[in-house]
């Protein structure tokens, strides 16, 4: 596809997101709004996928969303890929619905293979299945998203040494980089840590993109697929803004878990303007 489709396919989907939260009263608008490019860039341009879904993932490329509380986002992006009718969305955690406020297994939505949401977990899993694939010579890859609030979890560093020492060169994480976090800004929690360093220093290939930048991404994400195979897992530093697209939202760790009012709704909505068509 190309970068003008694709925006406007990132804009249906964080109308989708307000319109889901405001829906449910509950949910996580800022991180989902922020990472909306990058998820939309992966699922209609990158990666190598099937709709008609196959639990084991078998000979296609596989994502695993790792901080799960932006769930809104993965719906509207499974569902307008192909995955399920976009109608069910205005079923966003509500009574007996298949999309949880973090994804289950348990309800067999289609796009979903782990559960996820305790924050942590998500990149020792994505590792798992590199690794099996590797094991199975199955060349194609596996991609995961993470916070940068999530990585003050002590499982990803075990992830991430285990993932360097075994090579796994078929891994692309990307780290949400919006310096926010459900308390406050990600350096007056546990500190303004240099993450890239980090990962380099573990021995991961680092790359750095403006996540809230089409082209940009395309471009980058483009360049790290034929970065794989080399010895090493990859990581992108994705710098991007929380609640982007919606400019009251934007910036402020208060919009990391709230739902808008009436008012709220109306007035995101109006900054997005209707590309595809509402559910």
């Amino acid at each position: 596809m190309q970068s003008e489709e694709l925006k406007n396919i990132a804009t249906q989907v964080r109308r989708d997101i307000v319109r889901m939260v405001h829906g449910a009263k509950s949910g996580h608008p800022g991180g989902s709004l922020g990472c909306a490019d990058y998820l939309v860039a992966l699922y209609f341009e990158i990666m190598n996928h099937n709709p008609k879904f196959n639990m084991d993932g078998v000979e296609e490329d596989l994502f695993f969303l790792s901080n799960g509380h932006v769930s809104p986002l993965f719906y509207s992006v499974l569902a307008r890929s192909g995955y399920f009718d976009k109608s069910e969305l205005a079923t966003f955690r509500k009574l007996n619905t298949r999309l949880q406020g973090h994804p289950t297994t348990h309800e067999h939505l289609p796009g979903i293979r782990v559960a996820s949401g305790s924050l942590g977990q998500g990149l020792s899993v994505a590792v798992g299945a590199a690794m099996s694939k590797k094991l199975n010579g199955d060349q194609h890859l596996i991609y995961a998203l993470c916070g940068d609030g999530e990585m003050q979890e002590g499982q990803n560093w075990e992830a991430i040494m285990f993932a360097a020492k075994q090579n796994i060169d078929n891994l692309i994480v990307a780290i949400d980089v919006n310096g926010q976090q459900i308390d406050g800004s990600v350096k007056s929690i546990m500190g303004d840590y240099p993450l890239d360093a980090k990962f380099l220093a573990f021995g991961w290939d680092v790359f750095s993109v403006d996540g809230n930048n089409m082209d940009d991404l395309l471009t980058t994400m483009k360049t790290i697929k034929a970065a794989t195979g080399k010895g090493k897992p990859i990581v992108i530093m994705m710098r991007t803004e929380m609640g982007m697209g919606v400019d009251f939202m934007m910036g402020s760790h208060k919009w990391h878990g709230i739902a808008p009012n009436d008012e709220d709704l109306k007035n995101a909505l109006a900054l997005l303007p209707e590309t595809l068509g509402d559910y």
